[in-house]
């Protein structure tokens, strides 16, 4: 009977004692707990990657004692060298001091256009404005042409080697553009006014070239009657309308890359 009672009271310590290992259980997930807590005060992506890790591996472990201690990892900041910030700061403001060269060359490029054609300009001929996209001269086509014709009169070759002696030494792209009024053309050389604005167009950019500039830059296009800048309806209208208008990009064009078209 002795013996029975004993061993009945080594059973009950044994139970009293089993609330020990739950302890020390909620006391490492308590611990790993308070980890978290300060490793999220340290904002660190090493830290989260690593903790993330390890606390996975312990929540799934069925036996929290008997889980793989996790190694110590030093962490190492991920910090901008002030050396770093320097280098941005004047790649900024080279930018900012490149983009004011380029303004102020498009300015000077504007002035002595003005200059060249002031007589001109005086005179209501010629047009030049600039703006965030360049610098544009109007040149009106009686100053150029003979009225149905592309082919450049012997006055106006001066004028256009003058503007040419300006832009051959920059590297803006060029448009030339032809415009015409509303009045329907017909004939042997020009069926419509497609043809005429075109031909004036191409017929300038033709001029350019022989004296400078570089064909790469130059683009011609013919726009017709259907760009005008005034109403048709007068006699003054439709001589503004008719036109050449050259027009100096301040931006450089851009590169087009080609993507292939997959079936």
């Amino acid at each position: 009977m002795l013996r029975k009672r004993k061993q009945k009271n080594d059973d009950h310590t044994e139970n009293q004692e089993r609330w020990l290992v739950s302890y020390a259980d909620f006391i490492t997930l308590l611990f790993a707990f308070f980890v978290v807590m300060y490793a999220v005060s340290s904002v660190n992506e090493g830290k989260y990657r690593v903790l993330s890790s390890s606390l996975v591996s312990a929540f799934k472990s069925s036996n929290p004692t008997n889980a793989v201690p996790v190694q110590s990892t030093e962490f190492i900041p991920i910090n901008i060298h002030p050396s770093n910030e320097t280098d941005s700061i004047k790649l900024i403001d080279n930018l900012s001091i490149h983009k004011a060269k380029k303004q102020e060359k498009m300015k000077s490029m504007a002035k002595n256009i003005l200059h060249t054609l002031d007589p001109l300009v005086k005179d209501g001929q010629v047009r030049i404005t600039q703006s965030s996209l360049g610098i544009t001269v109007e040149i009106n086509a009686s100053v150029l042409f003979s009225p149905g014709q592309a082919k450049l009169a012997e006055n106006s070759s001066l004028t256009l080697q003058a503007v040419a002696n300006v832009i051959k030494g920059h590297e803006h792209e060029i448009h030339v553009e032809g415009h015409t009024d509303n009045l329907p053309i017909h004939n042997g050389s020009f069926p419509s006014n497609w043809e005429l604005s075109t031909a004036r167009a191409s017929s300038v950019v033709r001029l350019f070239i022989e004296n400078g500039v570089e064909a790469h830059r130059l683009t011609a296009v013919g726009y017709g009657e259907n760009r005008p800048i005034e109403s048709n309806d007068t006699p003054e209208g439709r001589k503004r309308n008719r036109r050449v208008s050259v027009m100096i990009l301040s931006a450089d064009p851009d590169k087009v890359t080609e993507i292939p078209i997959v079936e």
